[in-house]
Formats: C-alpha cells, sequence, structure tokens
C-alpha cells in the first residue's frame, strides 16, 4: 500500500463528487481529525465558505473540464479555528482502476506553524527517506502529474530530484539536471537574486518569494517560489524543497477578483447574497444603509428577517416558484427596516447553480423606490380626487358605479344614487368671497362623510355638486331617512373667521333595481330628481319617476 505520509504537504485523495477516499497525516494534522473521521466525507467540510464557494463555482467546473486545476488560493480551516491559506493543485487520476482526484496543497503563510509541524515529522528523516526509495515510481509518477516545478536540493546546492514541469521548465533532460549545482542551472543573474533566499532556508528559515520572468513576446510570467527546509533527526537542514508555481492567471483573477469586490462595496444598490436555504451570507455597505442593519446583526440570519407584513405568504410562494423555474425574479416588495419602518423596494432575484446544476446561492440587488411610488400614487389620486375636498371626482364615481352595476350582475342587490346641488351657495360667494365659498364646500364634503358608511361613496362632480352613491341599502325607507339626514346636517350653520353662514340641499334620488342600466343615464335621472326638489320649493329630496322629466 502506498504511504501518503511521505508527502511533505498535506494532501487528499477523493472520488469524482468530492467525496474522500484518503488523506494524508498533513492534512489529517491540520483539521484535527482521524481518517475514519474524513473517510467518504465530502471534502468541502475541510474549508471555510468563501473557498467552498469558490470550489463549486470555479475549480470543479475546470476540473470536470480539463481534468485538473493548478495554482489555486484557498483556505483550509484549522481545527483550532484558524484559517490556514493554503496554494491548490488538483489533478485527475486513477488509483486502483478507479477514477479519482489528487488534491496537493502548499501552505503559503503562518510559517511558525508549519514549521513547527514540520519539525515534529523531521524526527523520521531517515526512516522516511527509507520508504521514499521504495515509493520513488509512485512519487515520480505523483509530482509528474502536477504543473508545479518541483525539486530537492541538498545542503551543497546540488540537485537530487526534479519533477517532470521543472525540467520542462528548464528545458534540460534529467540527466542534466540531477547532480547539477543550483547556480549552474539558474546562471549568475537570477542566483545573485535569490542568494538571499538560499541562505535564510539553509537556515532553516521558509522561504515564500514572487518574480515576474519577462517572456520573449514581451508579456510577463508571473511566479511563486517557495523554499521549505529539510532537516535531518537532530534538527540539522540537509537540504530544501523548491515549489515554483506559475500565478499568472491567478494575478490576472487577482485583480478581477478586487474589481469585483469594490463594485460589490461602493455600488449605490443593496447586495444581499444567501445560500440555497436563504440564510444570509454577504452584504454590501449600500444593504446597511438602506435597512439600518450592520453586516454581523443580519449573516446568517434568514432572508425573511427583512419581510414587512404587506405581502401573504402567497406572493412569497409565487415569488420562489418563478425564481426556481426561471433562474430570476424582478418586482417590487414592501421591506421593512431594522427600526420597523416600511420600505418600497425595487428587487432583483437570480439564482446562482454549482457545477452540478443544483441551485447553491441567491443573489439580491434592490434600491428604495418608496419616493417614486409616492409621486406616482399622489399623481393617480389627483387625477381621481378633487383637489379641494380630497373626495372622489366625475372619474372615480363613473368607475365605482360601474363596479357596483358589475357586481349587481352576479347577485341583485339595491344601488341608490343621491345627486345634491346646494341651496343658496351662489349667495355665500357673492357675499363672503370664495374663501369663504371653499371653506362652505370642504365642510359640507365632512359632514356628508360623516353621514354614510364605509362601504358608500361620496363624490364632488364640480361646482356646488355632490353624488353619493349607497350600497345595498335596507330599503326605500331607509334612502328617505339618509336623505333627510344629510339635508338636515347641511343645514347646520357654518362658521368661517367669526362670520356665521348657511346653506340647504336638494337632492335628487334615482334607485337602481337592475344591472342593464346605464351610468351616464342614472346620473341624468338623479339630476332631473333633485331639479323636481329644487321646483318644489328646495332644501328637499325628491325620487326620480316619468313625473320628473
Amino acid at each position: 500500500m502506498i504511504n501518503f505520509d511521505l508527502i511533505p504537504c498535506p494532501m487528499l485523495l477523493t472520488d469524482t463528487q468530492g467525496n474522500i477516499r484518503l488523506a494524508n497525516r498533513d492534512l489529517l494534522t491540520i483539521v484535527g481529525k482521524s481518517s475514519e473521521d474524513v473517510e467518504s466525507q465530502s471534502m468541502e467540510n475541510f474549508f471555510p465558505l468563501a473557498s467552498r464557494i469558490f470550489l463549486q463555482t470555479h475549480v470543479w467546473p475546470i476540473l470536470l473540464r480539463e481534468g485538473k486545476v493548478s495554482e489555486i488560493r484557498l483556505a483550509i480551516n484549522h481545527h483550532l479555528g484558524d484559517k490556514i491559506p493554503v496554494l491548490m493543485n488538483c489533478q485527475r487520476t486513477t488509483i486502483d482502476g478507479i477514477e479519482a482526484y489528487a488534491w496537493l496543497f502548499f501552505v503559503t503563510t503562518e510559517r511558525g506553524r508549519y514549521e513547527q509541524e514540520l519539525l515534529e515529522t523531521r524526527k523520521r528523516t531517515e526512516s522516511l527517506l527509507d520508504e521514499t526509495v521504495k515509493n520513488t515510481r509512485f512519487i515520480r509518477t505523483l509530482t509528474d502529474s502536477f504543473p508545479n516545478m518541483i525539486a530537492y536540493w541538498d545542503k551543497n546546492l546540488i540537485c537530487q530530484f526534479a519533477n517532470l514541469a521543472y525540467l520542462q521548465g528548464f528545458a534540460r533532460p534529467a540527466s542534466e539536471v540531477i547532480g547539477i549545482t543550483l547556480q549552474e542551472l539558474l546562471g549568475e543573474n537570477l542566483y545573485t537574486q535569490s542568494a538571499p533566499h538560499i541562505s535564510a532556508v539553509l537556515a532553516g528559515k521558509a522561504q515564500e518569494f514572487e518574480r515576474e520572468i519577462p517572456k520573449d513576446d514581451g508579456s510577463v510570467t508571473n511566479i511563486l517560489v517557495n523554499y521549505f527546509p529539510e532537516r535531518a533527526s537532530n534538527g540539522e537542514v540537509q537540504g530544501f524543497f523548491v515549489l515554483i508555481t506559475n500565478i499568472t492567471e491567478l494575478r490576472k483573477a487577482d485583480g478581477k477578483v478586487r474589481l469585483l469586490a469594490s463594485v460589490f462595496n461602493a455600488t449605490s444598490e443593496g447586495i444581499m447574497v444567501t445560500d440555497a436555504n436563504s440564510n444570509i451570507l454577504s452584504v454590501n455597505p449600500a444593504f446597511c444603509t438602506l435597512t439600518s442593519y450592520r453586516d454581523e446583526e443580519v449573516l446568517g440570519k434568514p432572508a425573511s428577517t427583512l419581510n414587512s407584513e404587506r405581502h401573504d405568504a402567497i406572493f412569497f410562494q409565487n415569488m420562489y416558484q418563478q425564481l426556481r423555474s426561471s433562474g430570476e425574479w424582478v418586482g417590487q416588495v414592501w421591506t421593512k427596516r431594522k427600526d420597523g419602518q416600511h420600505f418600497l423596494a425595487k428587487l432583483t432575484l437570480s439564482s446562482i447553480k454549482n457545477h452540478a446544476g443544483v441551485v447553491s446561492h441567491y443573489v439580491g440587488v434592490f434600491h428604495d423606490m418608496t419616493v417614486e411610488w409616492e409621486r406616482q400614487e399622489e399623481i393617480a389620486h389627483l387625477a381621481l380626487h378633487d383637489s379641494l375636498t380630497k373626495l372622489p371626482n366625475r372619474l372615480l364615481l363613473m368607475e365605482r358605479l360601474k363596479q357596483l352595476l358589475g357586481m349587481a350582475q352576479r347577485q341583485e342587490r339595491m344601488i341608490a344614487i343621491l345627486f345634491l346641488d346646494l341651496d343658496g351657495f351662489k349667495e355665500v360667494n357673492d357675499r363672503w368671497g370664495h374663501d369663504m365659498g371653499d371653506h362652505v364646500l370642504k365642510t359640507v364634503a365632512s359632514r356628508l362623510l360623516q353621514q354614510i358608511r364605509s362601504a358608500d361613496t361620496v363624490a364632488r362632480l364640480g361646482g356646488d355638486e355632490f353624488v353619493i352613491l349607497l350600497d345595498q341599502p335596507d330599503c326605500i325607507d331607509d334612502i328617505a331617512m339618509v336623505a333627510a339626514r344629510l339635508i338636515h346636517e347641511i343645514n347646520l350653520p357654518i362658521e368661517w373667521l367669526g362670520n356665521p353662514t348657511t346653506v340647504g340641499a336638494s337632492i335628487g334620488i334615482t334607485v337602481v333595481h337592475h344591472a342593464d342600466a346605464e351610468v351616464e343615464q342614472l346620473l341624468k335621472q338623479a339630476d332631473a330628481a333633485m331639479y323636481h326638489a329644487k321646483k318644489s320649493g328646495k332644501n328637499q329630496f325628491s325620487f326620480y319617476n316619468n313625473s320628473n322629466l
């Protein structure tokens, strides 16, 4: 059985779903688990959230397409709570005839802890070297499968090992590299640049540095170089491992990530990222400004924390049903701030799927459109209401009457239309002026509203004309009682700036018993009955009949 513990860095073997088949000692030491604990478990359990997302959205798609990835920066959860930065490489391979993935992790920072762990493993140096010789063929096959340049130099700076990528990087066969001195291989200039790091690693200090290598076409290759000291059982440095990683694409990706992060943080729209269960994972500063929540107050909480009471469960069921079927939902949602205040948000929800095509995250982008909505509501209100009395105008009256007639088509109902015209209003205007006239109209409107039910309607047609719709009055006598009460209330004195005045009211009434009546015709009937009341002496009501014509 191949001993994976010989690999001097954390390593995993997984199946094609990312379930662990084997983890070596270095990895188990970091996560604080035994091989029995991790066998058949998902490797994602070893990583913090950001790394898990990156694995699902970037690493696995590349692996499934190309069979390998390299130079990927991730982090591994240390069992003591820290996050260990690593540089990850993975290669699709076949173990015992079964397709698998070999994952190799190189710790790139926190060298003190790494060195301590490395010191403990170096006590087994001589026995491990013996085992390494026995497994040279396996190690050669494994290291050759990675794109990283890997080599080992003894303390005399003689090359003892170089993998295929290392040989290809220097364009030399193994016969010319194994046994060569480092200075011969690097050349005078590059060796001089590397000398401080070489001296430091031979003194027992791990090194990490970057180089920019110019290319013939004028472009630049970015590489990350790691030197890891190798110690004997007595602690003496025997040589060092070299790991050279091409990080050109990583540098480009870092630039894109920084750009996306700056957009995420700078945009004026609120952004919220949740997991598949709608638990909040990340929010941007604009989210905090719009909702008054600090990020730490909502992270891990369900997105429903922001729900107002203005939408029922069916609204959200329909929202998520469309989101699941089309991957996107766009609409307006009443949302609740931390202080309980509601605001109307224009919300765009999008789903994000992992490499298996399963939804793993949701992203919501929204902005506050309350002011815009209030402006539209005000415009709509002004279009349908009288500006002086705030009562429904003729347009809204006609619409409500049509609705009542439509309801009468489905179920028999009585509808009464009372056409009211003020008596003596012109004299008030002529004597006291239009300010007094406006005050009288607003007072009359208020008194009319106080005398009817919430299901009924009071509208102002213009001038001193009002119309009252009574829905489902009990009987004709009940209508007559309402009309008499309205006339009585209107006749009460009205005072303005210490000046009392009075007006009266003539009311014409038409009653609808069938749904096929025309709206305009009904108003004309009530108007005719009103003029009949005026001719009969004013300050009274009259029901419409053919004699009114």
